[in-house]
């Protein structure tokens, strides 16, 4: 590789081998000898950093951008939040909201978008099809006409046991000392003290004297008497009993492993699919994955069902996913850590280790990641949080956990909005610290691309992101069909947030989950630096961006012109 280093003009051509493995420490080797100031903005001429390729390689980088219908297709939340902070503050932790009864209707979801929801979940453990047909709707409706861009994930309900019923409409208090009767029989009407399990094996191989957890320790009963299936239990341990609550069973302090032969999609977990394509969602979160092939197959089904691109998110909720976690991870497009229901399968005290390993895992392997389960618990009945839970979110934060989540804080709790508020805070406080510290997590850089190309824009997308930090530009524009850029972007974790230009709306809305990634839609042509300079003019005239500004500009486009050059570059502009 051969580079120019002019210490006047700061003119510099990178030129790749055709072969990236030739010479790995190129990196190190670059010269750029240009002084760079704080923030870093490149020489006010503008000159650009290109680096060539062999022909036939990738075809040409950075092809522009036409506006739609009028305007930029960008999140109004994301604007406003441009324009008040400026590109350093931006927030790069992308915060999911579960939606329940408390904040369904339009006013409360307008809310919780205004409050920094990129994607909202809904769980259809809960309440009716019709009700989560009408919760999408309104959602859609608020990114057509106000100017949002949620995302949709739908949650499977798996074949997990859980209850079906007990005896109230909402959460129940158990209370110490009550004698409960779980059944699986089905009963006519609520009655007191009385839980219907949703399968009737659930008490084979349960002794007397066996412990019975709700929720991962919500409540404790200890069996007390076992007639046919049915179980008389006693409350050891008082608390909340949510609906549709989860609950295994313990003996001499050891977590009673059974295998049910349950498949991990049920039958209404099909329809619910079926329905949530109907309906154009853009995530499916898949409970109690044990291996990578049922997310193989469901995305298979999902290829050959749905027009248009949607996400499939495993769930990493038991001892079994865990001894497969890098198979899983692999297989799926992204992974949530749901930390309520692993934690009935694994010690307590593994559990922040084992969140820490998946989210890094993860990373390595450029798979999105949820944090989820109990992050703001006591926000579900409280104005405020107990400190221990912020620490507990800003770990999540320090660990470049691509989204957080809310589950009956927002979905069932009285302060929603307040909990939202708190993630944002903290994960904005944190982000901050991490920068000023610079506290980069160290990434080994497994390679991930097999084929030349693909290996070419990983190198490029690794180099980029080091060159963005050294130079302390103020913003990367990646120009981007399917996002694989985008999100090899995202993974290094830089500095600059990450402006993905794209012209498929589910590409879009999948960036949604990815860490620093503002994703617009725009119409993509093929004239590139004319189109640049259209984007550029287009940010420029939200306010977004101004005058002595540096931008960062990459792309995995391929042209179509016959006359193009086939290259790919790394282009530093100045705005002026």
């Amino acid at each position: 590789m051969a580079v120019a280093c002019d210490p006047i003009h700061g003119c510099h051509n990178l030129f790749f081998p055709s072969n990236p493995n030739q010479n790995p420490d190129f990196r190190n080797r670059v010269c750029l000898g240009v002084p760079v100031k704080a923030r870093g903005v490149f020489p006010s001429n503008g000159r650009k950093l290109k680096a060539k390729l062999g022909s036939g390689v990738l075809a040409a980088a950075l092809v522009g951008v036409e506006e739609v219908k009028g305007g930029l297709g960008l999140d109004v939340v994301a604007e406003g939040e441009l324009r008040e902070k400026g590109f350093l503050g931006v927030r790069k932790t992308k915060l999911v909201c579960t939606i329940g009864p408390a904040c369904s209707s339009l006013e409360e979801l307008e809310k919780l978008a205004r409050g920094g929801m990129n994607v909202a979940r809904l769980n259809l453990c809960h309440n009716t099809r019709e009700w989560h047909r009408d919760v999408i709707r309104r959602i859609k409706s608020l990114n057509e006409d106000k100017g949002f861009c949620l995302s949709v994930m739908i949650d499977t309900e798996g074949s997990q046991i859980h209850v079906l019923d007990h005896g109230a409409p909402s959460s129940v208090k158990a209370e110490e000392g009550s004698i409960w009767l779980f059944t699986a029989e089905n009963l006519t009407g609520s009655l007191p003290l009385t839980v219907q399990a949703n399968y009737e094996g659930f008490s084979e191989g349960i002794l007397v004297g066996d412990e019975l957890v709700i929720d991962g320790g919500m409540a404790s009963f200890e069996v007390i008497e076992k007639i046919g299936d049915n179980l008389h239990c006693k409350c050891t341990d008082p608390g909340l009993f949510l609906p549709q609550a989860k609950f295994s069973f313990w003996r001499d302090g050891k977590l009673v492993e059974r295998n049910y032969g349950l498949p991990t999609l049920s039958t209404k977990d099909w329809a619910d699919i079926d329905f949530g394509i109907s309906e154009g969602i853009d995530f499916i979160a898949m409970s109690f994955v044990n291996d990578a092939d049922s997310v193989k197959h469901l995305k298979n089904f999902l290829s050959t069902k749905s027009s248009r691109s949607i996400q499939v998110l495993a769930k990493i909720e038991s001892l079994e996913s865990l001894q497969q976690l890098e198979e899983i991870v692999e297989a799926s497009d992204g992974i949530m850590v749901a930390r309520g229901d692993l934690g009935v399968e694994v010690p307590l005290e593994q559990i922040p280790t084992v969140q820490e390993k998946i989210t890094y895992t993860c990373r390595q392997l450029n798979k999105p990641v949820i944090v989820a389960s109990q992050l703001l618990e006591s926000m579900i009945e409280y104005p405020t949080p107990t400190r221990a839970e912020v620490a507990d979110v800003s770990e999540a934060v320090r660990q470049y956990a691509d989204a957080l989540m809310l589950s009956g804080e927002s979905a069932i709790g009285s302060y929603g909005q307040k909990a939202l508020s708190v993630l944002r805070m903290a994960s904005s406080r944190m982000e901050l610290w991490s920068r000023e510290e610079n506290r980069q997590t160290t990434l080994h850089q497994c390679q991930l691309g097999v084929s030349l190309a693909e290996r070419i824009a990983e190198q490029i997308c690794n180099c980029a992101v080091e060159m963005a930090n050294n130079l302390g530009v103020d913003a990367i524009f990646v120009y981007t069909k399917h996002g694989q850029m985008a999100s090899l972007l995202s993974r290094n974790r830089p500095c600059p947030p990450i402006f993905a230009f794209t012209n498929d709306e589910s590409t879009q809305k999948a960036l949604n989950l990815r860490w620093g990634v503002i994703p617009i839609l725009v119409d993509l042509s093929d004239d590139m630096e004319a189109n640049i300079s259209k984007t550029i003019d287009l940010i420029k005239t939200k306010g977004m961006i101004k005058d002595g500004d540096s931008v960062m500009l990459v792309s995995d486009l391929t042209q179509t012109s016959a006359t193009s050059t086939a290259s790919q570059a790394i282009q530093v502009k100045t705005v002026a």
